[in-house]
């Protein structure tokens, strides 16, 4: 029998609490990623993606509510798993970062809970981790704070903070979008050399097909909390199936087509997209 995927979502429905009931943001998401494997989840803002990897981590915000479905790590619920199992790459490593404690406490701090390491050993460990996602002066690093890094700096340690403790999955959301396009390339490089030493699962969450294509082996597209496709990385560049997939290809620049040749996804579409969400939703009240 074959091991279970180390990330399985089943049918998951999610709503936001307002008044006169609540509003539906996830419809009926699945998706499956094994071990070792990296899974781009894509789609323009307001598609549901964060929501999703925040319901894997339940961390959601206190208006939202898990209506349906099922989230299930390694086979088991993911309700209660001990924390160095699941890590997660925030998009703003300023706001993910405490502002007032030094690198090295809040790195020493993670080795020490999750690990039990004794004080020396954990600052040995955090000292090689920064090593290891390419920090140039590691031991410098350690006694700042993190306003006296740069952005791409603040980041590399919160990708050494992820994998610190080998977990076996980590939710990367939106990881390069405040970085520009040198230290964005560096900072993929960096996560896929990580997830490939711990074997861990990601899920990668964003907006960019070309980040895609750079560190993803299967990607799904969101719209307005549904999956329309899914298909692995090459497949989906090659043949897209559904015409939201093809939108966003045709909007997405590319270094080998002029940016003439750039469309925007078209209004009929979204219409169409929409009317569909709704419809749906309106079926599983009625069911």
């Amino acid at each position: 029998m074959s091991a279970p995927p180390v990330l399985s979502i089943e049918n998951l429905h999610l709503e936001i609490r307002e008044r006169g009931g609540g509003r539906p943001v996830l419809r009926g998401v699945s998706l499956d990623i094994p071990r070792g494997a990296v899974h781009g989840l894509v789609g323009e803002s307001g598609g549901g993606k964060t929501l999703v990897g925040r319901a894997v981590l339940d961390i959601l915000p206190a208006a939202a509510t898990v209506t349906g479905g099922a989230i299930r790590f390694s086979g088991r619920p993911t309700g209660g798993l001990p924390g160095r199992e699941i890590s997660m790459i925030l998009q703003d490593p300023m706001a993910a970062l405490n502002p007032v404690l030094r690198i090295g406490t809040q790195t020493t701090d993670v080795l020490r809970k999750h690990l039990g390491l004794s004080r020396g050993a954990a600052r040995t460990r955090a000292r090689e981790l920064l090593e290891a996602v390419r920090i140039r002066e590691p031991e410098q690093a350690l006694r700042q704070y993190p306003h006296e890094l740069s952005g791409g700096m603040r980041q590399r340690v919160i990708i050494a903070i992820a994998f610190a403790c080998d977990p076996k999955l980590v939710i990367a959301d939106e990881p390069t979008t405040a970085l520009d396009v040198t230290v964005q390339k560096r900072i993929l490089r960096l996560i896929k050399e990580q997830q490939s030493r711990t074997g861990a699962a990601v899920l990668f969450i964003t907006h960019d097909l070309g980040v895609v294509a750079k560190i993803c082996d299967e990607v799904s597209v969101i719209h307005a909390g549904r999956i329309v496709e899914t298909a692995p990385v090459a497949e989906l560049f090659d043949a897209p199936r559904h015409d939201y997939t093809r939108a966003l290809l045709a909007a997405t620049p590319r270094h080998d087509r002029p940016a003439a040749a750039l469309r925007p996804v078209p209004d009929e579409l979204a219409r169409r997209l929409w009317q569909e969400a709704f419809a749906y939703d309106e079926a599983r009240r009625g069911a």
